[in-house]
């Protein structure tokens, strides 16, 4: 049984405390986005000297600001299913009081958009598509993440594809070399199988809301094979364009963190239901590894080009 929880007193004077506020834009899910974008900078070729205030002001755009954005907005939007999931989120347990949760993810999404114009074009593009992403993805009338498909692609790709993409434009100040658009869009897709098992544990609260995640769609073990065949199959691609690319030594450590995740998720399709959150922190961890490996690859491409 769920502990309540009795709202602070700024809460109970209609105002949200500030752990409320800091809790409800997950600084935890911040990591994934953060870790593309540094993988973008380093891809690009381009030295950080010089480029350091630009960097920090990147890595708190798709951090605390664009990726805070979608977790308000998600935890508005979710609150009835947050009171049978997690009781203890800010907004159902009344600690976000009123329409707090909303106004906080509107008024970060000003925030972000203020920021990404001020670091350029391509990144306010990068950045205005990303929150569109983020609101059609808890918000109705599309409400993308009433569909597992649909919903975990759009989280993939804001999670890692366009922070990547975000970082390698505002180190280069124009659009990507189409080898780095490739790579991020391949991790993105392998975050797909990442965002299905994030979500075994809210199954019971999908299930009576009527929100069709894939372990509510195909029960959790096809979801688990499904996933381990999604984060694989782009690494595989991964690995085979850095060998077309002469970049055998990255593909050779990128496929040595593939075998390891594949010797994890023998072990996890073993009990997906339990074990999910178990891989999300092993095997998730030798996936960003390899981001960061393919990103020095592509380092050494760029700076071959460029000499």
């Amino acid at each position: 049984m769920a502990t309540s929880v009795s709202p602070a007193p700024s809460a109970i004077r209609g105002l949200p405390a500030p752990s409320a506020l800091l809790e409800l834009l997950k600084p935890i899910t911040w990591f994934a986005p953060m870790w593309a974008f540094a993988c973008g900078v380093v891809s690009s070729g381009v030295p950080a000297s010089g480029h350091w205030p630009v960097i920090v002001a990147g890595i708190v755009l798709a951090g605390p600001l664009v990726c805070a954005t979608s977790q308000a907005a998600n935890d508005w939007y979710d609150r009835h299913v947050d009171a049978i999931n997690e009781p203890n989120r800010p907004i159902p347990s009344g600690r976000m009081p009123g329409r707090w949760g909303l106004y906080v993810a509107l008024a970060w999404t000003a925030l972000s958009l203020s920021v990404a114009a001020a670091l350029g074009v391509w990144i306010l593009y990068a950045a205005l598509f990303g929150l569109v992403l983020a609101w059609i993805y808890s918000a109705p009338p599309l409400r993308l993440k009433q569909n597992g498909w649909w919903g975990n692609a759009a989280v993939g790709l804001c999670y890692e594809g366009l922070p990547w993409f975000t970082g390698a434009a505002v180190m280069a100040g124009a659009l990507p070399d189409h080898r780095i658009l490739t790579v991020a869009f391949l991790y993105s897709v392998g975050a797909h199988g990442i965002m299905t098992l994030n979500d075994f544990k809210s199954v019971e609260g999908d299930a009576r809301m009527n929100l069709r995640s894939l372990p509510v769609q195909l029960g959790t073990d096809r979801a688990a094979r499904l996933a381990c065949l999604v984060m694989a199959l782009p690494q595989l691609a991964v690995i085979a364009l850095l060998y077309a690319w002469d970049r055998s030594g990255h593909a050779v450590f990128v496929a040595g963190l593939l075998a390891a995740q594949l010797v994890l998720m023998s072990r996890l399709l073993k009990d997906p239901r339990g074990r999910a959150a178990w891989y999300n922190g092993t095997g998730t961890t030798l996936y960003v590894l390899g981001m960061l490996v393919a990103a020095f690859a592509l380092r050494a491409l760029a700076q071959q080009g460029a000499a």
